[in-house]
């Protein structure tokens, strides 16, 4: 299949004989490390079933959510404008993107559940021990799966967490599990449309790993190579789809690959989905693990803290290659 891009000068081919990765955590532990590995290798997406996030809490979020964006839309802006946090419709960032999405993104610390989502006036208790569950269990997932990535890697060496607090358990986990990590939640909903529309652009995600939930109706799309996407197939539902973010391409010196991806909406139901973005703390530096950089293959992208990446995400378009302005050797790819 072919379409026409927003770009008049590029064709879009759109294929869908590529099965992203499904790994079974309840499987031997080395196994699922392995595979998990050459997922993020090859394809910088997977999915993982039998992950022990309970349904119940899954179900009690997804319902939070749909009563959200069920709301009156005089209701949903008083959580907004999103600057960051809190509620966007269509204007997706500062930078003039837009899409066919309405959105609500939070801040995971307790402290920012517990004081600022007064504004789903209904039951802002329900909402909050909504968001306070799914945001400790996929936190407990997405260390899991770092946990699986540094024993994969062979990473033993510990470290000290540059914002003070320490990096308990692993060399990527106690970045997420640091009191200063700056891991988000963003709820998304994709109302229907005449025609197929893109519902966010392509992007990829500039913090450690992304877990996305959805409601079983597909809209997701990755490129693996310029100009041709792959839809994700929702299925199987109780599945979490990962992704690689723009951190751990760093960190893994390029071996891990942080790959673009879109929304696309359609014509026959609403989408709804649920992304957790594990991040590290604000004044972590990011550099390459120990031993994954070598005289025969040396870093490719300069340290910096999260902070800095987080301001340079900020200040480009969605579409931007963000790593190129941390290439040691960048390429002449980007333009405003």
């Amino acid at each position: 299949m072919v379409l026409a891009s927003p770009n008049p000068f590029k064709i879009e081919k759109i294929r869908d004989d590529i099965e992203l990765p499904i790994i079974d955590l309840s499987c031997d532990r080395s196994k699922s490390s392995k595979l998990i590995l050459k997922a993020c290798e090859e394809f910088g997406f997977f999915k993982v079933i039998n992950h022990g996030v309970p349904q119940q809490i899954i179900s009690l979020m997804e319902e939070e959510t749909h009563e959200f964006f069920s709301k009156p839309g005089s209701e949903k802006q008083r959580a907004g404008p999103a600057n960051p946090f809190g509620y966007g419709c269509k204007n997706i960032g500062l930078k003039g993107d837009m899409g066919e999405v309405e959105y609500l993104l939070l801040h995971s610390n307790p402290l920012f559940i517990s004081q600022n989502l007064e504004f789903n006036s209904t039951h802002p208790n329900k909402f909050r021990v909504a968001v306070s569950g799914y945001v400790e269990a996929v936190k407990k997932l997405a260390c899991e799966i770092l946990d699986l990535i540094t024993e994969g890697l062979q990473i033993q060496i510990q470290i000290q967490s540059s914002s003070g607090a320490g990096a308990a358990g692993g060399i990527l986990s106690g970045l997420i599990r640091d009191v200063e990590s700056d891991s988000l939640l963003r709820l998304n909903h994709y109302p229907p449309s005449d025609a197929p529309k893109i519902g966010f652009g392509e992007h990829t995600d500039p913090q450690i790993l992304t877990l996305l939930r959805s409601n079983g109706v597909g809209g997701l799309q990755i490129s693996l190579e310029d100009g041709v996407w792959v839809p994700v197939s929702p299925y199987p539902e109780s599945a979490f789809c990962v992704n690689v973010g723009d951190v751990l391409q760093v960190m893994t010196n390029g071996r891990f690959l942080s790959v673009r991806h879109r929304a696309m909406v359609n014509s026959y139901k609403s989408r709804t989905s649920m992304a957790y973005f594990a991040a590290p703390p604000l004044e972590e530096t990011i550099t390459c693990l120990p031993g994954l950089a070598t005289l025969d293959n040396p870093p490719l992208y300069r340290s910096f803290t999260w902070a800095e990446y987080k301001k340079a995400t900020y200040m480009k378009r969605l579409g931007y290659s963000r790593l190129n302005l941390f290439k040691l050797q960048p390429d002449d790819e980007n333009k405003d």
